[in-house]
Formats: C-alpha cells, structure tokens, sequence
C-alpha cells in the first residue's frame, strides 16, 4: 500500500517497534500532569499506527495529542524498543501543517518569525549596555528567552563574563529560529543568514550559547552548517566555566535541574555539576536526575499552545526540590529558569536561578 506521510515512509519500521510497553508512561512529563493515556509516546504511537492502517486521517482532531508533547526524549531514553518518539512526532507535525492542520500558537509562531526577528515579536530587546558586533574572540548569543523575557539572568551571566575579564562581543542575533522544526515547520532560512554573517564579521572563533536550544540548533541543523566548515565552535555556557575556578563558597543547599536540551538532547550532564560542585559543599541531587530528570514543561511549544499543562510539568519538578529541602535550584537554561519560575509557589522557600547567575551574585557579594 501507498504510503501517504511522510512520517510513514521514514519511521514505519519505528512505529510499528513500539511494543506498547508503558515505560513511557512512567516518564511523561505530560502523561504525568493529565493522566490522559492518549498524551504519553504509547498513545501518540498507537494513533499513528492507526493513521498508517488508514484507520484514521491526520486531520484538526488530532491536534491536542501530537502537538501535545514537549519533546524531552525522556520516553526515548527509556524506552526498551528504541523508538525515537521526539522525530517521530516531529516529523508528524510537518505532515500536518502539509496539509494545513497545525495548533494556532504554532501557526502564529511561524507567521511572527516571518516579519519579526524574534518569538516574541517584540522590536526592543535589553541591550545590556554592552557594545555589540566588535571583533572578539568569543560571542555570546543570548537566545530569545534571554534576551526579552529573563533579561535579569542574562546581566548577570555577561557580568561574569566581564569579571572573568573574557574577550566577548554580543551581537545583534535574531531568533535561531529551530524551534520551528520541533512545530512543524522549516528553520527560517533568513534569519539563519542573519545569525551566520553577525556571528563571522566578529572574527570568533567560539560562540558561547546561553540557551541550550540554540546550542543544539548550531551544532545539529544543516542550515548552520556553515558554521563548522569555517571553523567555529559552539559551546554552552556551562562547558566554558567548567574549568575557571571562582573562589567563592556558598553554605546553602542547593540543587540542580537538568535542562532537557543541555541534557538528554546534548548529552551535558558533569560540566554543570563541575561548577556547582567548586561553589557548594552542600549540593544535593532531586530524586529524578541526569538523564531521569523531569521535563521542566517548556519544550517542544507547549509552554506557548498548553500554558496550563506546561505549568503543571514544572511544579512537579519543583515538589521533588521540596522533597530535599534545597534551598537554591540551579539550573543553566534561560526556558527551564522561565518556566520553573513562574511554576513556583510562594510557599516554596527556595529561589531558582541560573548557575553563571548564581555565581556572578556570590562572587559580588564576596568583593
């Protein structure tokens, strides 16, 4: 039989692995805040094969639960079959924005990155007083969260950089623009040209990424390729810092939230607990952590279309802070400090911050 998705002719081999197990279920982020069946990769995956067994269409009423999932790959990494929901799922949105099915905030997204230069469609960022498009050696990309929603953080994180006296330019960046993928759609190629031409008329030969999305984004997606072949590399800011030593000691309990992106989807787990470790004697793990860490809710667009669900995701991140009584939870992702933020409870004593943040305040505080 013909096959008539794309989805269908790349992963039918994939689809039709999944033995219907459940060890998803027990690591959905969102399964874990609706306990609907239908929302975990198990159920995505029994809906797709009855779409491949023409038994159903791709069509609006499939939008609450193939758009309604954060792509944590936490069901891949557990998964005994090996199925690669996250692509999978993927590569279904594409085929139903193809045939103009898609969740409105992702339509809307797509059409902002269409005649602005970032998500949020705003035309004033925070310039953080620092000059921008020098020649230096290293870049800083900030990232769209960063830079219009958690500007706070990022002052402090480019404050670091300057006490740790680091040779950096910022540059006028727009929107990497691979969150388009993970709804549907395609990378905007302009904005691509944009980030390459600013980031090589600086002569760097590093960009440090605030955001461990765009990190991905550089050093995964073909558009950026070029990037490589001119022989620049692409860092998080958690694997610059690993090797400086800051002199500084805090006697809190702190934790750390693993960020899906610099986690499960980089494979960056010890450069932030290298840090962490130097600065906090009293440094205790969550229960879920490394590549077991809950998704914090924000990936894959569901912060934008399912704000609700996504908000549920990061308080039961946080219950498991509680559960150890931290008194700071670290993270080093501007969407994971975003969400996890605006989740907390006032009754909920601890303070989140990102850790380039964090170490920027104590080694303030130490002057």
């Amino acid at each position: 039989m013909e096959t008539k998705y794309e989805f269908e002719k790349k992963f039918r081999d994939q689809v039709l692995k999944c033995s219907r197990c459940g060890f998803c279920q027990a690591v959905c982020p969102v399964f874990g805040s609706t306990l609907r069946p239908s929302y975990n990769a198990r159920g995505k995956m029994l809906l797709l094969k009855e779409v491949m067994d023409g038994n159903t269409e791709l069509n609006d009423e499939l939008i609450e639960t193939l758009f309604q999932c954060t792509t944590c790959a936490s069901c891949f990494e557990n998964c005994p079959s090996g199925v690669n929901v996250p692509e999978i799922i993927k590569q279904a949105r594409k085929d139903m924005v193809n045939i103009g099915s898609c969740h409105p905030v992702f339509k809307g997204m797509n059409e902002v990155l269409k005649k602005h230069t970032n998500i949020y469609a705003e035309d004033e960022p925070e310039d953080f007083e620092r000059e921008r498009n020098k020649k230096a050696e290293y870049v800083y990309f900030i990232g769209c969260v960063g830079s219009f929603r958690e500007d706070e953080p990022t002052l402090e994180t480019l404050g670091l950089l300057d006490r740790l006296k680091i040779d950096y330019t910022l540059i006028d960046e727009v929107c990497c623009s691979g969150v388009l993928e993970d709804v549907g759609y395609e990378i905007n190629k302009d904005l691509v040209r944009k980030n390459i031409d600013r980031i090589l008329a600086t002569g760097a030969g590093t960009v440090i990424t605030g955001c461990p999305y765009c990190s991905r984004t550089f050093n995964n997606k073909p558009q950026y390729d070029e990037l490589k072949e001119k022989g620049i590399k692409v860092i998080h800011i958690s694997q610059f810092l690993k090797d400086f030593d800051f002199a500084v000691k805090t006697d809190k309990k702190v934790t750390y939230h693993d960020p899906c992106d610099l986690g499960r989807h980089c494979g960056i787990y010890e450069e932030p607990r290298e840090i962490i470790r130097k600065i906090a004697p009293d440094f205790v793990e969550m229960r879920h952590n490394h590549a077991d860490s809950l998704c914090c809710g924000a990936g894959g667009g569901v912060r934008g279309a399912y704000a609700k669900n996504s908000i549920a995701m990061a308080r039961r991140r946080l219950e498991e802070a509680e559960e150890i009584n931290a008194e700071v939870v670290l993270t080093e992702c501007n969407s994971c400090m975003h969400n996890l933020s605006n989740a907390k409870l006032r009754k909920q004593k601890f303070k989140i911050y990102n850790i380039s943040q964090f170490v920027n305040e104590l080694m303030e505080e130490a002057e």
